[in-house]
């Protein structure tokens, strides 16, 4: 599964288990780290580690193992690695004190239908 994909699937799963605010920012040509960051947040720490347990679940029935998973005792901020794919899952008020995307201002800022919607034939 190239990144494009790889988003596309991470966004799908966020969106149907009701994440917020789901952001995509390209961040490729800013530096090597990975290729994209999606940034969702829930409105409850149990949320948070749903959202972050599905993602986990659902690539896993794919074959796709995160490379690490950091924040997930706290539940404040959950940071899932999937290479050229890094996922975010904030509660709420923490995303609005760390603003990533403008932290990431310099980066392609996608629209979520960019990746939701099939492309077409």
């Amino acid at each position: 599964m190239d990144s494009k994909d790889l988003v596309r699937f991470i966004v799908g799963s966020l969106d149907r288990h009701k994440a917020e605010d789901i952001q995509i920012i390209g961040i490729g040509d800013l530096t090597i780290i990975a290729d994209y960051f999606v940034i969702a947040n829930g409105t409850s720490a149990v949320q948070v580690k749903s959202l972050a347990d599905y993602l986990e679940k659902e690539l896993g029935e794919q074959g796709i193992t995160p490379i690490r998973i950091e924040g997930y005792s706290t539940a404040n901020w959950i940071l899932v690695d999937y290479g050229s794919v890094i996922v975010h899952v904030f509660y709420k008020e923490t995303r609005g004190f760390y603003n990533l995307e403008r932290l990431w201002k310099d980066g392609q800022h996608y629209q979520l239908s960019d990746f939701l919607n099939p492309e077409p034939a």
